[in-house]
C-alpha cells in the first residue's frame, strides 16, 4: 500500500467531483511517476479530453457540454445515497489532460443479503501513454475500493485477448457463465 499521497488531487470543492476525493484516498496502491495525478472524474475533465480518451475504447458519440453536464450530474445524484458509480482518472498535469481512466459500478442487490456487486468497465489508457502501468493501478485502486465497499464480487467484461491480462489482477474465468449481449445502436 503506499504511504505517499502527493499523486492525488484534492478538488477545491466537492461539487466539482463525481464522488468524495477522501473515499479514493486509502486505496490507491499504485505510485504515479511525477506529474501525475489518480483522481475522481471532475466536472472540467469535459475540456481535459476524456471524452476523446473514452473514444479510444469504443464508440462515445456526440456529446454536447449541455449533454456532459446532464449526465455527470445525474451520475452524481445517483450517488446522493448509496454511491453507485466511481469514475477515477489519471490526469497529465503538464498538458491538463486525462489520460487513463476505470470506472467501478455498484449494483445494490436483494440477492447475498442484500448485498452488492461492483462491475468494473470502461478501464481504457490513451496509447501514447500505455506501458507506464496505469490500468495496473486502476485496476487494483477499485479492486481494493471495491473489497471496501463490502461487495459479494466484482467482475469485468472483456474481450478475450485481455483475459491473461486481468488474471493478474485476481479475476478468473468464472467457468459455466458466459456473457452475452443484445445491442440497439
Amino acid at each position: 500500500m503506499v504511504t505517499d499521497r502527493s499523486h492525488i488531487q484534492m478538488p477545491e470543492s466537492s461539487d466539482t467531483t463525481l464522488f468524495d476525493s477522501n473515499i479514493l484516498l486509502k486505496h490507491v496502491t499504485k505510485e504515479l511517476p511525477d506529474g501525475f495525478l489518480m483522481r475522481p472524474l471532475q466536472f472540467n475533465d469535459y475540456e481535459k479530453g476524456y471524452l476523446s480518451l473514452l473514444g479510444e475504447l469504443t464508440s462515445v458519440g456526440k456529446i454536447s457540454r449541455g449533454k456532459w453536464n446532464e449526465r455527470f450530474n445525474s451520475m452524481r445524484e445517483a450517488n446522493g445515497g448509496e454511491q453507485s458509480y466511481y469514475v477515477v482518472v489519471i490526469e497529465d498535469l503538464a498538458k491538463n489532460q486525462v489520460v487513463a481512466s476505470a470506472t467501478l459500478v455498484i449494483e445494490f442487490k436483494f440477492i447475498h443479503g442484500a448485498g452488492s456487486r461492483g462491475r468494473v468497465e470502461d478501464v481504457v489508457c490513451d496509447t501514447a501513454y500505455r506501458g507506464r502501468r496505469f490500468a495496473q493501478g486502476l485496476n487494483t485502486t477499485l479492486v481494493s475500493l471495491a473489497k471496501s465497499l463490502g461487495v459479494y464480487k466484482i467482475s469485468l467484461e472483456c474481450k478475450d485477448s485481455l483475459i491473461s491480462y486481468y488474471e493478474l489482477f485476481g479475476f478468473v474465468k468464472d467457468c459455466g457463465n458466459n456473457f452475452l449481449v443484445q445491442r440497439f445502436d
